[in-house]
């Protein structure tokens, strides 16, 4: 009954490669790996691609993320729904039909966890939330919350919690170049009135 694990996993990696911001850039004649902070996700898609692109961009990788842990909780149960929600994490970031350059995950992360445990998944939103309102820059938010998530995972979903912190981490390790801007002063703030 191994392909009861295996197949949802695969699944949710290939589903995780599918990347709008990159697809609407190319549709748009844009590499977004190349402009703005070359990241594709949601932040990237708009400052490049406006705020159209973006909301798809993020209604898309969030929806990726539910879908592939709930098809794993269907087929395998809830620890082949944690499997998926990695695997799915990771074919965002590391995409093989891109090089293995994807985004840095957050909004994947977002919809994995809401289909894991949505309490988990909207307590980790409003922290991220209060990052964001607080310093206007999305890499604070996102940083905040990968820092508080292996705590609300012991309270909320303890059996997620090896998974979790190891998604937490891959976000800190990935928010690499943002630390440092941060660090700098140099990290571009987002403008909510454009």
């Amino acid at each position: 009954m191994y392909w009861k694990i295996i197949v949802p996993v695969v699944i949710a990696y290939f589903l995780g490669n599918i990347s709008p911001s990159i697809i609407l850039g190319k549709m748009a004649g844009v590499d977004i790996k190349k402009e703005g902070s070359g990241n594709a996700g949601t932040t990237n898609a708009l400052r490049v691609l406006g705020k159209k692109a973006a909301l798809i961009t993020l209604v898309i990788d969030i929806g990726k993320g539910v879908l592939a842990v709930a098809a794993g909780n269907l087929i395998g149960g809830a620890e082949t729904g944690y499997l998926c929600a990695i695997a799915v994490f990771c074919g965002h970031i590391w995409p093989c039909f891109y090089s293995f350059k994807g985004g840095k995950g957050v909004a994947t992360a977002f919809g994995a966890i809401l289909a894991v445990n949505w309490m988990l998944g909207l307590s980790a939103l409003a922290v991220v939330a209060v990052g964001l309102a607080l310093t206007q820059r999305m890499s604070v938010g996102s940083l905040l919350g990968a820092i508080t998530f292996p705590l609300l995972c012991w309270f909320m979903e303890p059996g997620f919690i090896w998974i979790g912190s190891l998604m937490a981490l891959i976000v800190l390790i990935k928010h690499g170049a943002n630390i440092k801007r941060l660090i700098r002063g140099e990290e571009p703030k987002m403008s909510f009135k454009k």
